[in-house]
């Protein structure tokens, strides 16, 4: 590239100065559309036309951050290898002031790379002080997932895929082994074969609806049955849904189904579970783009029409996601459960 870049500028409509927790910066280079995000605890992303090509999660603070991120939105304009200042250490994890959730110990299924909302919720958790074991569908998916494992310092890494009889079991029956018990767990994972989720509700097969119920709703399920003896002091229980549980969202068909399905079983464990200290929690963020999105078609028109009617005008992050979901499991939130916590700016509540 050879153009310069234009002033950096907040975005406007969103809140800056102190009060502020995430804020947003863009200029524009040639035809190309600059971002950065950044956070108060020194965490921010570049996006360069919407994709992000670079990020750090341990500087000092927003300003660091800003500055670091400024400086490899430069070197990418320039063509040149993106670099961080010497003087900052260069992990994915990110540095909170306090270890929130110290001494607490989780389980984290779904994470697939770093795009992942379960990354995302695991880098909060390990942030705050958490303890993690950690879970990869397949020996191919283990390449992307190991390094992120190791930067979790993760003791506990294992395959999981939930349709292989047995492994299930087995993660728990580990966990029960070196740990004892368990505090949280967070299932991030879904299915539907492509011609159920492509195709009309009206005409999905009985073999592709099974499929999508049993990986998508069935298996958190079975997940809380196995963590509920682990347990013992409490503890809480999250799974991943999405707007279209409740309204018809245009090519998520069958999945909408599911999510509904799931969103309902939620609400029963949080009641029969609740006695023993229990919560139970779906998590539901806006539109992002993981490899999961990327079999729902024209998803960039979604993510397209979310930002745009969102009432704070942004779309949401694994790490906004994340933070939101290691709040419901710190002790703070012991009377909150059986709840659909929409992150997703708003978008929700505009018709």
């Amino acid at each position: 590239m050879a153009s310069t870049i234009s002033e950096w500028k907040a975005r406007d409509g969103l809140a800056v100065g102190k009060g502020a927790t995430i804020q947003e910066f863009v200029a524009v280079a040639g035809t190309k559309q600059l971002e950065i995000d950044v956070s108060p605890w020194g965490e921010g992303h570049l996006k360069v036309d919407g994709r992000e090509i670079a990020h750090v999660s341990d500087a000092k603070g927003r300003r660091e951050a800003f500055r670091e991120l400024k400086k490899m939105a430069e070197q990418y304009v320039e063509g040149k290898p993106m670099s961080r200042d010497s003087k900052t250490k260069s992990s994915r994890i990110p540095v909170a002031k306090a270890k929130l959730l110290e001494g607490k110990r989780g389980l984290i299924v779904g994470i697939a790379n770093e795009n992942s909302i379960a990354w995302g919720c695991a880098k909060a958790f390990r942030a705050f002080g958490c303890e993690l074991a950690a879970t990869y569908l397949n020996e191919k998916a283990k390449k992307y997932v190991a390094p992120l494992a190791e930067e979790l310092e993760a003791p506990i890494v294992m395959p999981l895929d939930v349709a292989v009889p047995g492994q299930m079991e087995a993660v728990f029956e580990r966990i029960a082994k070196e740990w004892g018990q368990i505090d949280f767990l967070v299932h991030s994972i879904a299915f539907a074969p492509k011609d159920a989720l492509q195709g009309r509700v009206v005409d999905v097969t009985r073999d592709g609806f099974l499929a999508t119920m049993d990986v998508s709703c069935w298996t958190f399920l079975r997940m809380a049955h196995l963590a509920e003896p682990l347990m013992r002091k409490g503890g809480t229980l999250f799974t991943m849904t999405y707007y279209g549980s409740q309204m018809v969202v245009k090519n998520y068909n069958i999945m909408g189904v599911a999510k509904a399905a799931l969103e309902s079983a939620v609400r029963y464990l949080a009641a029969e579970l609740g006695p023993k200290g229990i919560r139970v929690h779906a998590i539901s963020p806006g539109p992002l783009a993981t490899r999961a999105a990327s079999g729902i078609p024209e998803f960039d028109a979604l993510l397209d029409k979310a930002k745009a009617k969102a009432p704070a005008r942004s779309l949401v992050s694994i790490e906004d996601v994340g933070v939101a979901t290691a709040f419901l499991a710190h002790d703070a939130a012991r009377l909150i459960t059986g709840e659909t916590l929409y992150i997703d700016g708003g978008y929700h509540i505009i018709d």
